[in-house]
């Protein structure tokens, strides 16, 4: 029987075709279960794994030396992340993942990948097509966070992510968009008042405080 995981189906999207030796990739897959709160993996480590959410929700952050936090960017289920800097050969993570979430998690060696994409078109095509996806990912971070104002940033993500902005912590949340916990709950009020919602603790969609 086909044994099928969030990779399976994310790496056979990618490649738009079946791919050959996934036995030999689903003997290597392992699963990791993460309390909320828990690390996956810290900055500036070798790690050369890969990793799908089949359940929970992650934050991917980068830690200044004063400890200060950064949030690039979330994972929820379905979606797949790495430290491509750690991908390559004595490379080391570029940023830190925590769970916010109590999350299960697939993770599989990049090593192995790499071999498989070496010797097998299908293959090399789906990390090709996964390797578009992170840039793309990226590419729109950065246009979000050069050309939108804090109001509109928000506005955006809560579009295109209307379920994780109901789960994310609006400390977490803020710090993804660049304002202060205070700043962002100032634009919700904003945003309530234009739109004439009432605002009074207890609304399904405003950002939790913790």
């Amino acid at each position: 029987m086909t044994q099928h995981t969030v990779f399976r189906d994310l790496l056979q999207a990618a490649a738009g075709t079946e791919l050959p030796h996934w036995p030999r990739v689903a003997d290597a897959l392992t699963m990791r279960r993460i309390e909320a709160g828990g690390t996956v993996f810290l900055q500036d480590v070798e790690h050369p794994f890969v990793y799908a959410v089949e359940t929970g929700l992650l934050k991917l952050c980068y830690l200044a030396e004063d400890g200060t936090e950064w949030i690039k960017s979330f994972a929820s289920e379905g979606r797949f992340f790495a430290s491509i800097a750690a991908l390559q050969p004595g490379g080391h993570t570029s940023f830190m993942v925590t769970a916010i979430e109590d999350s299960v998690l697939e993770r599989l060696d990049y090593r192995l990948l790499a071999d498989l994409a070496r010797k097998h078109l299908a293959w090399s095509h789906a990390l090709h097509t996964m390797t578009l996806v992170f840039a793309a990912r990226k590419e729109a971070r950065e246009r979000e966070l050069l050309t939108l104002d804090a109001q509109d940033r928000y506005l955006a993500f809560c579009a295109a992510n209307p379920d994780l902005s109901r789960r994310i912590p609006q400390k977490d949340l803020a710090r993804h968009l660049g304002v202060t916990p205070v700043g962002l709950n100032r634009i919700v009020m904003r945003l309530r008042r234009l739109d004439g919602r009432p605002t009074v603790d207890g609304d399904a969609d405003r950002p939790r405080s913790s």
